[in-house]
């Protein structure tokens, strides 16, 4: 199976439903839905509901695994890094979750939705390190190795 060229309609229905996926997580739990909370109470096993947090990262992997299976443009998503700089990278993705107080898709997609003014900040503080950091690596000529 082929992608279909993306476009602004599919722009707008994924942004769609990722809103209202959290807007029904929210509303369902009482508490912003956000994958770095709820992974790190998966590894902590806080709060007595960790099967449904299991059964959710379960589905995520398993979900992405049969894209992988089944899709033959998602090839162009797979891993172009090694393990070990893949696990580095997401070892500091950790460090700054923790840091910030949320991932980037918990601070850009809900908490800017719910008027953060911490979000908002934390939101333009990614944005901005990652157009730094890419100008960086294409101006200057830092290449990460393969």
């Amino acid at each position: 199976m082929i992608l279909p060229e993306h476009n602004f309609v599919h722009a707008f229905l994924g942004g769609t439903l990722i809103g209202l996926a959290s807007l029904i997580g929210l509303l369902a739990s009482g508490t912003i839905p956000g994958i770095s909370g709820l992974f790190s109470r998966l590894l902590r096993l806080q709060g007595g509901a960790g099967g449904w947090r299991l059964l959710f990262f379960a589905g995520l992997i398993g979900g992405a695994a049969l894209l992988f299976a089944t899709v033959d443009s998602a090839a162009i998503y797979r891993p172009v890094r090694s393990i070990a700089w893949i696990g580095a990278a997401g070892v500091l993705v950790g460090f700054g979750t923790r840091l910030g107080g949320g991932c980037t898709s918990g601070h850009g997609i809900c908490g800017i939705g719910l008027g953060s003014v911490r979000s908002i900040v934390a939101t333009v503080v990614f944005m901005g390190a990652g157009v730094v950091t890419v100008w960086v690596f294409h101006n200057i000529g830092l290449a990460v190795p393969r």
